[in-house]
């Protein structure tokens, strides 16, 4: 079977991490199956919500599970915060204040999308029609107690990643 949405329902915040760090897995299992091809896409991952449904929380634990070791900070005003583990280098973006879709690009952003890159992106929706697609939407939304969590592939690697979260919980 192949799954191109998910929704799940987490409890808590330990739930939120959970699922992150499952999908970090998943996302490294996959770059460590096949190597890096220079036509290949960065891995991207959009993240909507409204304030405070969890994305930034998201963010923390799948770059943690990725082996970023230290603080990690929220982009929400230095708009971008940068990682390198390994061979991958993980860009956590943050688009809220942003106004205008082309910001993004005109920030030099662009240049991030490269083949060994992993992009986790917040508010997509304010540069929306000009990012790269996202393998996966990671919609978060309050719901009490804890949160609904909707998993949207939109590439075939995010169907392959919807379907091993599926088949290993």
């Amino acid at each position: 079977m192949t799954t191109h949405h998910l929704k799940l329902n987490l409890q808590d915040e330990t739930a939120t991490e959970r699922l992150a760090q499952k999908l970090a897995s998943t996302i490294l299992q996959d770059h460590a199956s096949a190597p890096v091809q220079s036509d290949q896409a960065a891995a991207v991952i959009h993240l909507s919500g409204d304030l405070g449904a969890g994305k930034t929380t998201f963010a923390r634990a799948f770059l943690r599970q990725c082996g970023v070791t230290g603080r990690i900070k929220s982009p929400t005003f230095a708009l971008l915060e940068a990682y390198n583990v390994s061979s991958l280098n993980f860009y956590h973006i943050d688009f809220y204040r942003f106004s205008d879709p082309r910001e993004w690009a005109d920030a030099g952003f662009r240049d991030l999308f490269q083949p060994d890159s992993v992009v986790l992106i917040e508010w997509p929706e304010k540069a929306d029609g000009t990012l790269p697609t996202a393998d996966v939407l990671i919609q978060l939304d309050d719901h009490d107690p804890g949160r609904i969590a909707v998993l949207e592939a939109r590439t075939p690697r995010g169907t392959r990643w919807l379907n091993k979260l599926q088949t290993n919980p």
